[in-house]
């Protein structure tokens, strides 16, 4: 079994600043691509940004400039610095890690999501 623990979500005005962090623990061997979705009332979920074991990132074009990720592969741990926010980055943002637990297969698993509200 494996879980992510997401803390950090919470109310803030246009151009404030959250810090979101996605804590994996359980039968973990390693950890691949981790990586922070989004969805919207009515829209589908989307990727915001995936960084690899190694450290290469990706993002959205709409967070380029505005968000960063990071990991602690020490602590399974990985983080979305959110700058800049807009009231269009309002939605619900869920963790994502593939993990190869220790039975050597690999899984994809979510964290339960937490509430990011931007206020204009």
């Amino acid at each position: 079994q494996v879980q992510l623990a997401e803390s950090g979500g919470g109310l803030v005005q246009a151009g404030g600043s959250l810090r979101l962090s996605c804590a994996a623990s359980g039968s973990i061997f390693s950890i691949n691509a981790m990586g922070w979705y989004r969805q919207a009332p009515g829209k589908q979920r989307e990727l915001v940004a995936a960084i690899t074991s190694g450290g290469g990132t990706n993002y959205a074009d709409s967070v380029k400039g505005r968000f960063t990720i990071s990991r602690d592969n020490a602590r399974n741990t990985v983080y979305l610095e959110m700058n800049s926010l807009k009231p269009e980055d309002t939605a619900v943002y869920y963790c994502n890690a593939a993990v190869v637990t220790t039975r050597q297969y690999e899984y994809d698993y979510w964290g339960q999501g937490t509430q990011v509200t931007v206020s204009s």
